[in-house]
């Protein structure tokens, strides 16, 4: 329906330089030889005419999606176009003017058919058809640069607003005030432990302020970032919560977008470790292949049983991983859920 009623809006603009062609025609006219019947008709058939050929070559540069080629490309197509075009505006009102005069509808008196004056008459016309299509690829164009702007700051916003839910997931008050409250009963308790959970959670915390800075990171830092997030989420679910990692040392050095292992890892724990009884382990396994590192973070639990649902984290992992053409998947394996992602080295 949208694009029925673009075309439809286009021609009703497109009558516009047609028509005020057709009006300076007549106005010359009008100024230097007065009206003449013949030069009436083919001021009017020209117009006519320019209209539908002009409208065939959008349609016919649009269906088979000339606008997308490289300029040389679509340069030699419009010209091609245009003499066409040109020639067959030509033909259309040399064949009304010859049926015109045969019924003695009009005259024409000192009309020129001279093979020079014919190929002026159609250089004239594909002069008046390429100023058309130079406008309206131009038009078009800067149609294209405006949406194309648009939507790169839709996107950019976007991304910023997934940073701003990101930022809060990462600063969610449950995952602060549990940390207070676990670092209040370790002050008399084991002091030396108590002061461990605050470098710790004062590296997460920084972590989560400072993850924007940076397209990517080595595996290494993100690594020690869930290494102090795991710590403290230790403390709060104490046996419930086991962790095992095997980590490919060729792997290190990898890149990956900030904060992507610990988005799983948070993932895994909310909706695997805390909503099933007794908790169980977290598996943390990367490895390095030629051309790509692979990170796999499996959970006890199944899809889609957790309240919560698993949104801003993946989205915002999603968005990341979309600037680096890597790829995430979620699924179900046993009573375990995995979550894999690709990223292209």
């Amino acid at each position: 329906m949208q694009g029925r009623n673009t075309s439809r809006r286009f021609w009703w603009i497109n009558l516009v330089p047609w028509l005020a062609y057709l009006l300076l025609n007549l106005l010359l006219m009008s100024s230097f030889v007065g009206f003449i019947s013949g030069v009436v008709l083919v001021s009017t058939g020209l117009s006519v005419a320019l209209y539908l050929v002009s409208g065939a070559t959008r349609h016919t540069a649009l269906r088979r999606g000339w606008l997308e080629l490289e300029l040389p490309a679509l340069a030699w197509r419009m010209v091609l176009c245009v003499l066409v075009g040109g020639l067959a505006v030509q033909i259309a009102v040399g064949a009304l003017l010859a049926v015109a005069q045969a019924l003695h509808w009009v005259t024409l008196p000192g009309a020129n058919t001279t093979l020079g004056a014919v190929l002026m008459y159609w250089f004239n016309t594909c002069i008046m058809l390429g100023l058309w299509a130079t406008g309206w690829i131009g038009w078009r164009a800067l149609r294209h640069a405006r949406e194309a702007r648009i939507a790169r700051l839709e996107a950019e916003a976007q991304r910023h607003q997934l940073e701003r839910d990101a930022l809060r997931a990462r600063l969610n008050p449950h995952f602060v005030f549990n940390a207070l409250n676990n670092l209040r009963a370790l002050i008399l308790e084991d002091p030396q432990r108590a002061r461990e959970l605050v470098g710790r959670l004062s590296n997460t915390l920084r972590h989560a302020l400072e993850h924007s800075q940076h397209e990517t990171v080595p595996l290494t830092r993100e690594l020690a970032v869930v290494e102090d997030y795991l710590a403290v989420e230790g403390v709060h679910y104490e046996g419930r919560l086991r962790v095992s990692s095997h980590i490919d040392p060729a792997a290190r050095d990898a890149l990956l977008p900030p904060m992507a292992l610990q988005l799983l890892v948070e993932n895994a724990i909310k909706h695997g470790i805390a909503v099933t009884p007794g908790g169980g382990e977290l598996q943390i396994v990367a490895k390095r292949t030629p051309d790509a590192l692979r990170l796999t973070v499996e959970n006890p639990g199944y899809l889609g049983k957790s309240r919560a649902g698993h949104g801003v984290g993946l989205a915002y992992l999603r968005q990341g991983l979309v600037r680096v053409a890597g790829r995430f998947v979620l699924e179900q394996h046993g009573p375990t859920v995995r979550a894999t992602l690709e990223i292209p080295q």
